[in-house]
């Protein structure tokens, strides 16, 4: 990796330098520059005001005076036009919001993960009652799973009971998932895929509410206020004494 060299030329006040975005691969160098201000050198263009508003075809040295009467930037938006398209911005500013646009995609794109559960034609029913609750939490962590049988030797005879296993585990993980293929036989090897599937917000609401927490919490009863008196018909017989109760 390597970086081109800065332009080091003085300029005036206000002027703002050509940039070119440049990706440095090993084969060579691919750039896209952006010519601004002075760096665009054809005679006339269409011009497009800071609002939209399209001024039509001026000269150049014109459209570049409108620019720096209104303290921004001339910058060529659509040079393979006749005659080039150049808009009046704050370069500087546009450019913020572009990096600035991009760090947000960035952060919110979340990548797809995609986990295999492997399994054999011989794997017993304890072995695969293990797979399956791992293959749930997988799902529930947000993440795809591949379910792959693998196939060896005499084994490859019988893809009747591979995929006997797959049905059995997709019959499993059925609340939790979404069959994005079913299975299939690839080589020596059969799997289908797994997506998690959704919960309703309601139901997401739900489980973040703690659980046996009372829908109407008690009142505080007041200082000095008298207990509740039992309904009709029943008594308290936790103020009786074993004494009284012999006596009866």
């Amino acid at each position: 990796m390597w970086c081109c060299p800065r332009d080091t030329r003085p300029r005036r006040p206000g002027q703002v330098r050509a940039t070119s975005f440049a990706t440095h691969t090993r084969r060579g160098t691919i750039s896209k520059p952006v010519r601004v201000n002075e760096r665009i050198r054809i005679r006339e263009v269409r011009l497009i005001d800071e609002e939209g508003t399209q001024l039509g075809i001026v000269p150049t040295f014109q459209a570049l005076s409108i620019a720096r009467e209104r303290g921004l930037d001339l910058v060529e938006v659509a040079p393979n036009a006749m005659p080039p398209v150049c808009r009046i911005m704050d370069y500087g500013k546009a450019r913020y919001e572009q990096s600035r646009k991009e760090r947000e995609s960035r952060r919110n794109s979340k990548a797809i993960t995609i986990k295999e559960v492997r399994l054999k034609p011989k794997t017993d029913d304890h072995d695969l009652d293990t797979k399956s609750r791992r293959a749930k939490e997988f799902l529930e962590e947000g993440d795809k799973v591949k379910l792959t049988v693998l196939f060896r030797g005499r084994e490859n005879l019988h893809p009747e009971v591979g995929r006997a296993l797959l049905d059995r585990m997709l019959d499993q993980l059925g609340p939790y998932a979404i069959i994005e293929s079913t299975p299939r036989l690839e080589g020596r090897n059969m799997s289908a895929m797994l997506a998690p599937k959704k919960q309703p917000q309601a139901q997401v609401q739900g489980a973040t509410a703690p659980q046996g927490q009372p829908a109407r919490p008690d009142r505080p009863r007041e200082q000095g206020a008298a207990p509740a008196a039992p309904p009709a018909g029943e008594t308290e017989t936790a103020a009786e004494t074993p004494r009284e109760r012999n006596a009866g």
